[in-house]
């Protein structure tokens, strides 16, 4: 799904627009064991309890498309004979009023769960009818089809700390009992996605909190796939990749020009508002190392190495591989943090055959918020 797709149903997760008509959960704790399971009309719970469910499952649809939004295929095989989503299709198309289908997903989703402490799973089904144009498109609003689909948050359930509170009845202060308190989701899902503003029910949005978090045993469950490589672990086989093929050509300057190039593709991809998710490719690398002179034995390394690590004509999403931000450069007693703008600042240096990282100082410098003279 693309980011404006993501959007346009984000937008529906609201008081004034949702169309829910059933939420379902399982409260269990860190044994897995069931402390209660619970099926309400969402209609009839008061307008507080309403919103904090709806800023919950909107946590879901939120977060940065590529890192935290990941899309889950299902193979041909498991949309005609697979279990997992079998239920999934039958709890949306019921509504989630399939009492046997939302027990297996509880089940499933619970058996999953890796956590010290409790933890609510939610689940929550909506119908939207989906507008030939959106009206900030000039559509007048009109319906063309019907997007039915079920939202779910995995979130944390923390004791609270009692604290000192004022009893407006007694006119006094009072120690306030515990209270458990559902933190914001780390995982989730939509499904089906919402591809092409249309129904496709051979792909799911998977959310994570952490984009080092695989997933893998919440995939395997309630899915039946295999997890995607997280984000993280997508910049850390990259930046290995890099060092272990460039080996002694691997410098400063190379990965600088990197930075530059995939950070200014991804700063312009956001200004143009470009629907398209912004990837990169073998060969836009490869021009990259080119331009550092880079020599052609190093850069066929490189290529090999990129083929068997991501396949062949595989892309790559930027955001996987750079903090656009961020330019850090570290020894094992030192770090140093630069504007990414100015990594021009910043060079290496073999002096009397010691190695040396040179920062030019053109402005004042501080230490510990002193400012110093260089002599």
């Amino acid at each position: 799904m693309i980011d404006k797709e993501i959007s346009e149903i984000r937008r529906r997760i609201s008081p004034e627009k949702n169309n829910i008509d059933i939420i379902r959960g399982r409260y269990i704790n860190a044994n897995r064991e069931t402390i209660c399971e619970f099926k309400s009309l969402f209609g009839l719970l008061t307008e507080d309890v309403i919103e904090k469910y709806l800023g919950v499952l909107r946590r879901v649809l939120s977060g940065t498309n590529g890192r935290n939004l990941v899309d889950i295929g299902f193979s041909m095989g498991q949309v005609e004979h697979g279990e997992e989503h079998a239920d999934l299709q039958l709890l949306r198309k019921t509504g989630l009023q399939d009492d046997e289908a939302a027990k297996r997903f509880f089940d499933r989703a619970a058996g999953s769960v890796q956590s010290e402490g409790n933890t609510l799973i939610l689940l929550a089904a909506e119908t939207y009818d989906v507008p030939v144009k959106r009206r900030d498109e000039g559509g007048d609003g009109s319906s063309d089809s019907m997007f039915s689909y079920i939202l779910s948050a995995v979130c944390p359930v923390k004791e609270a700390k009692s604290t000192l509170t004022y009893d407006p009845a007694e006119k006094d202060f009072r120690v306030r009992s515990c209270d458990w308190n559902v933190g914001a989701p780390e995982r989730g899902f939509l499904f089906p996605a919402f591809d092409n503003r249309q129904t496709n029910i051979y792909n799911a949005l998977y959310y994570t909190k952490d984009p080092g978090d695989s997933g893998e045993g919440f995939l395997g469950a309630v899915f039946g796939v295999e997890p995607p490589v997280p984000a993280d672990e997508q910049k850390e086989k990259f930046e290995t990749m890099l060092a272990e093929t460039l080996e002694n050509e691997c410098s400063i300057e190379v990965v600088h020009a990197l930075h530059d190039e995939f950070a200014e593709r991804i700063d312009e991809h956001k200004k143009t508002r470009d629907p398209e998710p912004l990837v990169v490719t073998k060969r836009d690398v490869v021009n990259v190392l080119e331009s550092c002179g880079v020599s052609e034995e190093k850069l066929e390394a490189f290529g090999k190495s990129f083929d068997e690590e991501y396949g062949a004509g595989a892309d790559l999403a930027p955001i996987n591989l750079i903090e656009p931000k961020k330019f850090e450069i570290k020894t094992p007693d030192t770090t140093v943090k630069v504007n990414p703008d100015r990594g021009d600042l910043v060079e290496t240096r073999v002096i009397d055959g010691v190695k040396y990282l040179l920062i030019r100082a053109d402005e004042d410098v501080t230490v510990n918020g002193v400012a110093i003279s260089i002599k």
